[in-house]
């Protein structure tokens, strides 16, 4: 009797034990698989772990024990070639091993960044490294990239543009390109043909950023994601008062060919209700605003009425963004004037404006080059950038100094994989 006792109580505890064991397995998975997504096929590309220590001194100006990585990464700052046509065009014959290759990531970080997908405009003409690095920068597969290709830039620029973006199944090359004239029309309609694409695509994106081939996030997405969730359907961009000297941006007609020029001949008055405002060509904006701009009549007419303009892009967009309309607007209220270094979407540095900060300038000085008097950042600006809000900058270019773009590229890797570096 004896035996029979311990032989079922025997029974009885495996049984328990294994049920124990097998909830305990059911949990672990469960919780695993709900905190983080499967990153395991995701690795640091070399080239970001080799220029890290460099950076981090770079970036924190502490210099202890990382002397000799800091001079070998200050070494290559200006980069005499950039990466061809040809080169792409070659290795995105094999698209596997290209992503894999060159650093792409394949997986949603998150699943707050999975369920939130991003839509962005990239209106690109030149520097093909330029703009895979770009795309590269702010890439996730659950997120949907529409790129616009100047008409007049060259066929194998396009060829290659063509074969980086067929290798991947949420990249795409705008249905309509626009041979973009600089300070005409045609630079808002290059984003214009991207937003009803964008709208057209099955991705069911909440906002929507441009970029152009000189921009760089100083944001993770992970990072972009959670500022577009406190915007809590808000749009942000620079919109302010105009003052009388841009206003003659559109009080004449300007005629377009190669180039925009002047003419004496005036314009009707803005056909709508509520007052102009001036801004920049960068904005962050909610889906619901670009269905807005695609639908609304006296949107439209807005839209008609600008194509004559000089600049457009630096007053349709921050007008539309104090018009009661328009969904995530702000009021025309002058209280209300948005610079751009409180909106989000770009952070810029104007040689006219720089200074020193202690006796009123907002900005140091630029470390790297002045551009029609935007600063093209150099690696002594990275601390400053990295401490904005803003989501991405404007301008970079390897061929002013490549450190700042690969400082950036490493450091928004692996914050991006979960690394507090700073």
């Amino acid at each position: 009797m004896l035996f029979v006792r311990i032989w079922w109580g025997t029974i009885l505890l495996r049984t328990l034990s294994l049920i124990f064991i097998g909830m305990l397995l059911y949990f672990v998975l469960r919780e695993s698989g709900s905190k983080r997504l499967s990153v395991s096929d995701l690795r640091i590309p070399q080239q970001f772990s080799a220029d890290l220590p460099g950076c981090l001194a770079i970036i924190s100006g502490d210099t202890e024990g990382r002397s000799s990585k800091l001079a070998e990464l200050l070494s290559s700052r200006k980069r005499q070639t950039l990466l061809s046509e040809d080169f792409y065009l070659n290795e995105t014959k094999d698209c596997p091993a290209y992503i894999e290759k060159r650093g792409f990531i394949t997986a949603p970080l998150s699943e707050e960044e999975r369920d939130f997908p991003i839509a962005y405009s990239m209106v690109i003409h030149e520097k093909i490294e330029m703009f895979e690095r770009l795309l590269r920068a702010i890439y996730s597969p659950q997120n949907i990239y529409c790129v616009h290709v100047d008409q007049k830039s060259k066929t194998e620029f396009k060829r290659a543009v063509k074969a980086i973006v067929s290798c991947f199944p949420n990249v795409f090359v705008a249905s309509r390109l626009e041979r973009v004239i600089y300070a005409s029309w045609s630079r808002v309609q290059a984003d214009l043909n991207c937003m009803k694409d964008l709208l057209s695509s099955r991705v069911q994106w909440r906002y929507m950023l441009n970029t152009c081939g000189a921009d760089f996030p100083i944001k993770t997405n992970g990072e972009i994601v959670h500022t577009l969730k406190v915007l809590n359907g808000k749009n942000t961009m620079e919109s302010e008062t105009t003052n009388d000297y841009k206003k003659g941006r559109w009080q004449n007609h300007y005629n377009v060919t190669d180039s925009i020029t002047w003419t004496d001949v005036k314009k009707s008055p803005p056909p709508i209700s509520s007052p102009m405002f001036s801004g920049n060509a960068y904005f962050v904006v909610t889906r619901a605003f670009v269905k807005h701009v695609m639908q609304d009549r006296e949107v439209q007419k807005l839209i008609e009425w600008e194509k004559d303009t000089y600049s457009p892009d630096e007053h349709l967009w921050a007008t539309l963004q104090r018009m009661p309309s328009v969904p995530g607007s702000l009021p025309a209220n002058n209280k209300y004037d948005t610079s751009d270094m409180l909106a989000l979407a770009r952070a810029v540095k104007w040689s006219y404006l720089a200074g020193d900060v202690r006796k009123g300038a907002p900005y140091d000085h630029c470390t790297g080059a002045y551009k029609r008097a935007v600063c093209v950042y150099g690696s002594g600006d990275l601390q400053w950038l990295l401490n904005q809000q803003q989501l991405l900058a404007n301008k970079f270019d390897p061929e002013v100094d490549d450190i700042a773009i690969r400082c950036l590229e490493s450091v928004l890797r692996f914050k991006g994989l979960g690394h507090d570096l700073l």
